[in-house]
């Protein structure tokens, strides 16, 4: 969070915040402060206080670590932080993160970037500061921190959680943010391709059948056996749940799956051109 304004997009996250303003206020209250004394203890303006209070600012995670610690609330104020964290992502990321931590597989194919659970800081930012038109820098530092937050279900308390990634070789070679950032992005996916519940294949360029070639698209299949699909577009996303559309893609993706090498072939060809940026 770049600024303090709450230009929340959505009555979800707006719910989100009115309750953290609402809870602030009480905390006070209770320890019989003014605004005035609140924000001179925690080493904020009274106005600030006031704004944040009403709804209209965002408290950052140091303002509320610091009404933690003069409200006396014993850690009750600063386990917000993650909520305010979390209304402050744009809503299809938050629906999206939401899917993800409920599915016990999931799949995706890429033919134009590195997917987003792998991808690296700068690598995120080079991308998001690469669209056109361009987004705010506040945006561009949204958008790359929600995408980071998203991979926590990486993490090795998720092994039950199955993985399966093919990127498709231009991907590979496509060097987004320069040599350097594209070296530390395919050191990073050779790191998490080697986790145990990760599969990770390259669809080269070289093959004669490539049934991934309408674009990329992702598979979610969540714990009551129900599958979700994203099929990416420039400006939207398109969700299917119709299982006549989510087998297709599945049909779709077991095909790409067998045109592409294998897990161990793809580490050692992304590998080579891990290289191949080093001369």
């Amino acid at each position: 969070m770049s600024d303090w304004d709450a230009g929340l997009e959505d009555d979800e996250a707006g719910a989100v915040m009115r309750t953290v303003a609402r809870q602030l206020k009480l905390w006070r209250e209770a320890a019989g402060m003014t605004q005035a004394e609140f924000g001179s203890a925690i080493g904020y303006g009274e106005e600030l206080v006031s704004s944040v209070e009403r709804g209209r600012r965002i408290p950052r995670p140091e303002y509320l670590d610091a009404a933690d610690q003069v409200l006396g609330a014993e850690g009750k104020i600063a386990a917000m932080k993650g909520d305010v964290a979390e209304a402050r992502y744009p809503k299809k990321v938050r629906d999206l993160k939401k899917l993800e931590a409920e599915a016990v597989e999931l799949c995706a194919y890429n033919n134009s970037v590195i997917h987003g659970l792998l991808q690296t800081e700068e690598y995120a930012r080079a991308i998001f500061n690469a669209r056109r038109p361009a987004f705010a820098e506040e945006e561009v530092e949204q958008q790359v921190t929600a995408r980071l937050a998203r991979q926590e279900i990486l993490g090795p308390v998720t092994g039950r959680r199955v993985f399966s990634f093919v990127q498709c070789e231009s991907t590979l070679r496509r060097p987004i943010g320069g040599k350097m950032v594209m070296r530390q992005q395919l050191e990073r996916v050779l790191e998490v391709a080697q986790l145990r519940n990760v599969d990770l294949q390259v669809l080269p360029l070289d093959r004669e059948e490539n049934s991934g070639t309408d674009g990329s698209f992702r598979l979610l299949k969540l714990n009551d056996g129900t599958t979700i699909a994203f099929s990416e577009a420039p400006l939207s996303s398109r969700v299917m749940t119709s299982p006549k559309e989510t087998t297709v893609l599945d049909i779709r993706y077991g095909v790409i799956r067998a045109q592409a090498l294998s897990p161990r072939e793809s580490l050692a060809f992304i590998e080579k051109v891990l290289g191949e940026t080093q001369t």
